[in-house]
């Protein structure tokens, strides 16, 4: 069986958990307190180094990093049909969950986690006034460039449009006013009424 290690609801976990729920897939979860520092105790360091979540345990080993996680969870359940069948559009799914993880995210925790790229309180501070305007920059991308239809890819829900969802749900954290991007918003409500988002997201209540 499948374990997921997963945060708060406000961690990038929840797109893993969600994608498994979407995958009718047989999982346990693992929560971790990160207020109480659980995810550097020695117990979960010898599933994760990194300390932080996702990570997913299999039968053959332990997956971290949201977007690796996601593309195993869509392999391995073929049926829920989360991943897109040509090449092209598979590398196309690739190029929007990259950016995602490695700007959009990023860009998001420089609003409360400075320290890891500067000991200057001076940079940190000017990295968190940047938040708003850089997450904004950001969605106004995707909203004009990536989102095809209904969903990132189109026609069909993959676990682009989970993980775009998740982050999504921070908006309002950083300051962004989700008004000024219809599509997005559009988007993050039409994902949170699928029964599976919401029956994950009343796990967390």
């Amino acid at each position: 069986m499948l374990n997921l290690f997963i945060g708060g609801i406000s961690s990038c976990a929840l797109a893993s958990h969600i994608a498994l729920e979407e995958a009718a897939a047989d999982y346990t979860v693992t929560r971790l307190d990160f207020k109480a520092g659980q995810q550097k105790s020695p117990e979960y360091l010898k599933v994760n180094p990194k300390a932080r979540v996702p990570a997913l345990v299999t039968d053959h080993g332990t997956i971290t990093e949201t977007p690796a996680v996601l593309f195993y969870i869509g392999q391995m359940f073929p049926k829920a049909n989360l991943l897109p069948q040509r090449p092209f559009d598979f590398a196309r799914m690739q190029d929007f969950n990259s950016y995602l993880c490695s700007t959009v995210h990023p860009n998001h925790a420089h609003g409360f986690r400075g320290a890891r790229w500067s000991d200057d309180p001076i940079v940190i501070e000017g990295l968190k006034n940047k938040v708003a305007r850089n997450v904004h920059e950001n969605f106004a991308l995707i909203q004009d460039t990536y989102l095809k239809g209904p969903w990132v890819m189109g026609e069909q829900f993959t676990i682009a449009d989970i993980y775009l969802y998740t982050i999504a749900t921070w908006l309002e954290h950083d300051s962004v006013d989700v008004n000024t991007l219809p599509k997005i918003k559009d988007h993050r409500e039409r994902v949170g009424a699928r029964p599976a988002v919401q029956k994950v997201r009343a796990t967390y209540v």
